[in-house]
């Protein structure tokens, strides 16, 4: 009986969330409001509280409106939880049984897949669970595995985490984003805890897929994830869409980060309380395009180039050019300023062969380092000769005679 009480609470759970997508009028891009705080010219204007687009591959920050302010995020929360899990090395194959502190979370105000007290699943099924449909129980089935019993313990962790990551604008009260005095982040923060999540391979395969099959000791769940820039014919669905995390609750209001990637670009967007509750995805999708649209990876620095030169040594007239041992490739678009920063030594060495460090070339984009390259000399030269030194000095003498 239990067993189907809460197979029905699972089902009626599904259905209310099918109604609320398929329901819910989008209200597009707000087109016609200001210019988003913090975005350049030319980028989309979202209806949302906060939002911000950036670079996967070095966080570099490309476009937003209030990218810094504390909000509440919702189940987004979940993303920092698999995290952790994925930092401490969990054992994913572990299993793991659903506690009745746990299965309180199952039934109408709390998303969730019915799982059951009692009920084993390993830990790779319940990040699974927490991302996909975004299960409430089963993000705090993981987080007491993950805190050793406590909840409180993993929830330590996620905000000792957020520290270690320099985040100033997060902090959590509970492992899966319900409303709390307390609980926030900000769409940069957001944005920044999503890039690092999906350096693990196994966060990528799990926020990627459309559906997924959970199996515990008795029963087989079939799930299908809330985001649907990656659920086919949803009429929201994103080629390049990756991930990875929807969050709705009455504090956040509709939110999303998402990632996408294409060639050799990749992009984070996260929208936080959006106009509607499809108008989300519309408004990542709008954010991912202008990343995709707009900016570019390209050399910023290329192999071979001059950046300089160095007087040899007792030839006043003679100098070998300091050229770029590798290219030095970095994002370039709207509002993105490139700084080169040289380095050389003071003085060449008596000889060098060509291809000899002498200096090195910083390349950073908004203050933010994106790569650097030996500077080396461009051509070989031998030490000076006699004569060389004579004419070298007696070219000093000559003119300290005419200065007097």
């Amino acid at each position: 009986m239990r067993t189907r009480i809460n197979l029905a609470k699972g089902a009626a759970t599904l259905v209310t969330l099918v109604l609320v997508l398929v329901l819910a009028p989008g209200s597009g891009l707000d087109r016609a409001s200001a210019q988003e705080t913090g975005a350049p010219p030319g980028a989309p204007r979202i209806n949302a509280g906060s939002w911000a687009l950036v670079d996967a591959d070095t966080s570099l920050y490309l476009a937003g409106k209030n990218p810094d302010k504390r909000v509440p995020i919702a189940s987004t929360t979940k993303v920092m939880l698999a995290l952790v899990a994925l930092d401490q090395g969990a054992n994913l194959d572990e299993e793991v049984t659903i506690s009745r502190q746990a299965d309180e979370y199952v039934g109408f105000v709390y998303s969730n897949v019915g799982l059951i007290a009692g009920e084993r699943l390993s830990v790779r099924e319940l990040l699974t669970a927490a991302l996909v449909p975004s299960g409430t129980e089963a993000a705090y089935a993981l987080a007491e595995h993950l805190g050793e019993g406590s909840v409180d313990e993993a929830v330590t962790e996620m905000n000792d985490k957020a520290d270690s990551m320099g985040l100033k604008n997060t902090h959590f009260e509970n492992p899966a984003g319900i409303d709390a005095r307390g609980h926030f982040s900000s769409a940069r923060d957001l944005a920044e805890i999503g890039r690092e999540a999906m350096e693990y391979p196994e966060f990528r395969e799990i926020v990627g897929k459309s559906e997924a099959t959970l199996t515990t000791q008795t029963r087989q769940i079939d799930v299908v994830t809330t985001n649907l820039l990656i659920l086919p014919a949803s009429g929201y669905d994103y080629e390049p869409a990756t991930g990875i995390k929807t969050g709705t609750s009455v504090g956040a209001g509709p939110s999303l980060v998402a990632s996408a990637e294409g060639g050799d670009e990749s992009y984070v967007a996260v929208i936080l309380n959006a106009a509607e509750d499809l108008q989300r995805f519309e408004a990542a999708q709008a954010a991912l395009e202008y990343g995709f649209g707009d900016f570019e990876r390209e050399a910023l620095v290329s192999r071979g180039d001059a950046h300089g030169e160095l007087q040899l040594p007792f030839r006043r007239d003679e100098s070998v050019k300091l050229v770029a041992a590798k290219s030095v490739s970095g994002l370039a678009g709207p509002g993105l300023e490139v700084e080169e920063r040289v380095t050389k030594q003071k003085e060449a060495p008596p000889a060098a062969e060509a291809g000899r460090k002498l200096g090195e070339i910083e390349v950073l984009v908004d203050g933010q380092s994106v790569g650097s390259s030996p500077l080396v000399a461009q051509k070989g030269y031998e030490e000076a000769g006699i004569w060389q030194r004579v004419k070298y000095w007696g070219g000093g003498l000559r003119e300290w005679v005419l200065s007097r």
